[in-house]
């Protein structure tokens, strides 16, 4: 492979002078740069960014855990931190943690030695010592680790209140929520206690139905709609914890000779672009996860540039009514 003395060979110029232009530092002529960049080009040359890297201190790559890109929440807030962070100068390094805690360890291991910038986490399974001993910018999404660690999130409360006002409003009468399991402690959780509350304030009987730790297993959100149908046949009104939710709450309605709207109606809580594709349209609360990648990009920026943060940010969600409620 050449080298970066093979490029200042051929260009004719010292080793400080192709540095120089890769790091785009001090005066230098548009003519020798374009000399050493057809050298560069000629030889085929490639930067080692690791060493850069160290050379700068600062790599430009921010590390982002997920549980999955393939699911279509996190694949979408995937794209909007790859677009922003782009724009800013970064390259995006993606884990998927499959929510593994040893997968998740290794991965942070794995950036650390990369030398990323910082790590956004949309991931957590690790205990909270664990993300303070990064010793990196970090950001997380929907879970609040320590006063020095932001994180980023929708108004979870008001999205929950949001949906279940809907379902009470159009005449609901037998609620349930289905979502992940609330000992994950994680911020979504608010959703299901602003349900409760909501339905409670208005003497609604409810029930909740929780997934185990996995709260993406696609088999578990099954077996709790079959459940639901068998043991509470007069329920009218679902509030599920995300789009994906949703989807199968329509597919569990199908089967079980359920109409939506009719006989039960659903509202899902993302926002994701898929929802229009469902049949009928899926009422939803839509999180502004354009905004919500964006911030947690520039908030690994503003640490590495020093600058201070808060501890929270929490964006406010809108009801996007569609024909499911």
């Amino acid at each position: 492979m050449p080298t970066i003395k093979d490029v200042a060979l051929k260009a004719g110029v010292s080793v400080t002078t192709v540095s120089r232009v890769l790091n785009n530092r001090g005066y230098l002529s548009e003519e020798l740069k374009k000399k050493v960049l057809q050298a560069m080009d000629e030889l085929n040359y490639r930067p080692n960014e690791l060493a850069r890297s160290l050379s700068r201190s600062r790599s430009n790559i921010i590390g982002l855990i997920i549980p999955s890109v393939a699911h279509p929440f996190f694949g979408e807030l995937t794209g909007y931190i790859e677009e922003h962070a782009y724009h800013s100068g970064c390259k995006l390094l993606l884990c998927n943690s499959q929510q593994d805690k040893q997968k998740e360890l290794e991965y942070i291991d794995m950036l650390r030695a990369s030398r990323v910038d910082g790590i956004i986490m949309g991931s957590h399974t690790l205990e909270v010592e664990a993300y303070q001993q990064m010793n990196l910018p970090l950001v997380t999404f929907d879970r609040q680790i320590s006063p020095a660690i932001p994180y980023v999130c929708s108004d979870n409360y008001q999205g929950g209140v949001l949906a279940t006002r809907l379902l009470i409003d159009k005449g609901c009468r037998q609620l349930a929520h289905i979502g992940g399991h609330p000992g994950l402690n994680i911020l979504s959780g608010l959703r299901f206690e602003a349900f409760a509350a909501t339905a409670q304030a208005q003497h609604i009987p409810y029930t909740l139905l929780h997934t185990d730790d996995n709260s993406f297993d696609v088999g578990a959100y099954e077996r709790l709609l079959d459940q639901l149908f068998r043991e509470q046949p007069g329920t009218d009104g679902i509030f599920a914890g995300s789009d994906i939710i949703a989807a199968y709450a329509l597919k569990a309605c199908r089967e079980h000779g359920r109409r939506v709207p009719e006989d039960v109606r659903i509202v899902g809580y993302d926002g994701i672009a898929l929802r229009s594709m469902l049949g009928p349209a899926l009422s939803t609360i839509r999180q502004p996860i354009e905004a919500m990648g964006k911030l947690a990009v520039d908030l690994i920026l503003r640490q590495v540039h020093g600058a201070p943060v808060s501890a929270k940010y929490v964006l406010p969600v809108e009801l996007e009514a569609g024909e499911t409620a």
